[in-house]
């Protein structure tokens, strides 16, 4: 598993004698195979937080298709908040292009090649629901081909003879 420390916030509380100082810890965890989820702890000591909120990120993780193991199948939008992203598929040896809480996603994923764009807001908790918004939009051409009952070569258009035109030209002849 790997597991990135994308952002720790000091929170306080008022209390008559003074101050009680907590601290939140936001953390995305990943297989590098195409699984990731990420989670939140809050406890009144670091380590404690971090516990928590990778245990959170286990239990919340989910899969998403890539294409040849290093990119996006398509591009996709996702939205949660001030926070708006866009992921679009990159060439191999591109790498990956993204800002600071969203980089953490795709390393922990492990996509290769990607680009992205925040913008709205760089909250680390907005931005990083936003990527997972639309990393969960994300699918195969296999998935599709099997939810529409069709080859994948139809709907790529491959295939030679397979494909719809081909058949609609033989039966016209």
């Amino acid at each position: 598993m790997i597991e990135k420390l994308v952002h720790i916030n000091r929170v306080s509380k008022t209390v008559k004698g003074g101050k009680r100082f907590g601290f939140a810890a936001l953390v995305v965890v990943g297989d590098g195979k195409g699984r990731a989820g990420f989670g939140k702890g809050k406890a009144r000591e670091v380590p404690e937080a971090i516990t928590k909120a990778t245990a959170a990120a286990k239990k919340a993780m989910v899969r998403v298709p890539l294409k040849e193991g290093r990119t996006l199948h398509h591009d996709a939008r996702g939205h949660f908040g001030a926070g708006k992203v866009t992921v679009r598929t990159a060439p191999p040896g591109t790498g990956i292009i993204a800002g600071g809480p969203m980089r953490a996603v795709f390393e922990s994923l492990g996509v290769a090649d990607v680009v992205t764009k925040s913008v709205g807001t760089s909250n680390p908790y907005n931005m990083i629901r936003a990527t997972f918004e639309a990393l969960t939009d994300q699918t195969s051409p296999k998935s599709v081909a099997q939810r529409r009952g069709k080859k994948i070569a139809d709907l790529l258009g491959r295939g030679g003879s397979q494909t719809a035109e081909a058949d609609a030209a033989a039966v016209t002849e």
